[in-house]
């Protein structure tokens, strides 16, 4: 018994005979409903509908599917269009939890299926481009790009949903497609390649939209990777006339409890800090929006989110900080960054996972620097963080010692006149770490101990700069005492860098 799918849809092979966009109107109003009603789930009615869906496809000339203008080929078209989103949804990846063992690879196979549909359409397309006598060939590209594109971009990434062919034939439909619209790149597909050309983004994000909201961004697992990378395509001065439609869905994102989508919209709020004028960023509070969105990450304990985070925090600073004024008669206020630091240093002093303790003291740095002189506010819990990481061990890239190290010499350039005091503390550190490194049996690599001891002499020339040469006599005393030739060799090389040197100031 023939599935009903396959009745409705049974002599659509026949219609371009008719010859009129009515008719062929019909015909696809045909196949849409196959690929709609609740039967398409049936495999039987599936392959009738894309059985007539191609044979419908090759057998109709381009000059006849775009050949003329008025209301049934306009209707035509839009039906065309509709197809082509139905087809799109169709290749979509199920609901996470619904997807079942071979759920993968159906997928996969569908997006295959539908991927050669997408290219036969794709190919009249660019023959009716190519001819004279398709006047209609713009409006039909205009119903047909935005799924299209779409469903290129879900099945052309690695997830898993895809496979090498589905990836490979995704990839086809998208070099394809680039070529019918004549633009060279995909962000000149969203933005325009030229004045006149207002590019697609604006239709794209309108058929993620309904997939975007609190309800449903889940439904579909392939939304957020799709929006995320068009996003990531999209940059100035493009991306400040999309900021409504875009933030409310990349804080969507951000504020989900796993971590894979935490990072997503992070990174998606990362790319709008970079991409926006601070002016529209600071229009409507939406700077303090973001921030407040983005801090509350800093409490989580995944390192990859934290890097995240604290990237996009650095280049948020300067837009908040332009809504800051500060008068000469009075302290300076404590900005957002301080607020930042004093937390990233809270989190520092105990924390013992080597892959937090890294991502934290590589951000460090860049913080020191964005305060500058304004860093001695945090001076005590800084210098406790230097010394108790300065003493651990990092493994054979010491990633966390070397940031550290670094910190410690931008310290001593910004805030040099509270440095004296700290001189012994800070000398006997130094000391200490040398002789850990020079005596190190582990499997450190000789560039990375060498690396360690080369900035470890640099920051004692710098405290022996601070502290006026005072430095210089206490390590006169100590060579006399010390075995290791390697620390001898640091020593000596501050002493000599500290000969006849005027201590103004570093």
């Amino acid at each position: 018994m023939e599935p009903d799918g396959a009745e409705t849809s049974r002599g659509v092979a026949s219609v371009p005979g008719e010859g009129s966009p009515s008719a062929l109107g019909r015909a696809f109003s045909k196949i849409l409903l196959c690929l709609t009603s609740p039967e398409a789930r049936r495999r039987n009615t599936r392959d009738v509908a894309f059985k007539d869906l191609s044979t419908l496809i090759e057998v109709t000339e381009c000059d006849r599917l775009f050949e003329r203008s008025g209301e049934p080929c306009h209707k035509m078209l839009e039906t065309l269009g509709e197809v082509a989103k139905a087809l799109e949804k169709y290749a979509a990846p199920p609901k996470e939890e619904e997807g079942g063992g071979n759920g993968s690879s159906e997928v996969a196979e569908k997006a295959a299926e539908v991927g050669l549909l997408f290219l036969k359409l794709l190919g009249k397309l660019e023959a009716a481009k190519n001819s004279q006598v398709c006047p209609a060939w713009k409006t039909g590209l205009r119903h047909l790009a935005g799924p299209v594109y779409v469903f290129a971009i879900t099945h052309s990434l690695e997830q898993p949903w895809t496979s090498p062919r589905s990836r490979d034939v995704a990839g086809q439909v998208l070099a394809l497609l680039l070529q019918v619209t004549e633009c060279s790149s995909v962000a000149g597909f969203l933005c325009g390649e030229n004045e006149e050309d207002r590019g697609r983004f604006t239709v794209i994000l309108g058929l993620l939209k309904p997939n975007l909201n609190k309800e449903s961004w889940k439904n579909n697992p392939a939304v957020k990777y799709v929006f995320s990378w068009t996003l990531q395509q999209v940059t100035r001065p493009w991306l400040t006339q999309h900021l409504e439609r875009i933030l409310p869905p990349s804080l969507l994102i951000s504020d989900d409890y796993q971590t894979e989508n935490q990072i997503l919209g992070v990174r998606c709020l990362h790319h709008v800090v970079l991409n926006v004028p601070a002016a529209d960023l600071l229009q409507y509070n939406r700077a303090q929006v973001l921030y407040h969105a983005i801090f509350n990450h800093l409490y989580m304990p995944e390192y990859h989110l934290i890097e995240a985070v604290l990237l996009c925090l650095l280049d948020l600073f300067p837009v908040l900080e332009k809504a800051q004024q500060w008068k000469g008669d009075a302290a300076r206020p404590t900005t957002h960054c301080d607020e930042v630091l004093q937390l990233l240093l809270t989190h520092m002093e105990p924390e013992h996972r080597l892959l937090l303790r890294r991502t934290y003291a590589r951000s460090l740095p860049a913080f020191v620097r964005r305060l500058g002189i304004l860093t001695v506010r945090h001076l005590k819990r800084l210098e406790r963080v230097i010394l108790g990481y300065l003493e651990v061990y990092d493994g054979p890239e010491e990633e966390a010692r070397l940031k550290i190290l670094e910190t410690l010499k931008l310290l001593m350039q910004y805030i040099w006149p509270r440095i004296s005091c700290r001189r012994v503390v800070l000398l006997k550190a130094l000391l200490k770490l040398m002789c850990d490194v020079a005596r190190d049996p582990s499997l450190t690599p000789e560039p990375v101990k060498n690396a360690l001891l080369q900035e470890a002499t640099d920051c004692l020339i710098l405290l022996d700069h601070c502290s006026q040469g005072q430095v210089k006599d206490l390590l006169a005393r100590t060579v006399l005492s010390c075995t290791d030739s390697t620390v001898v060799s640091c020593i000596r090389r501050v002493q000599q860098d500290s000969e006849g040197a005027h201590y103004h100031g570093v």
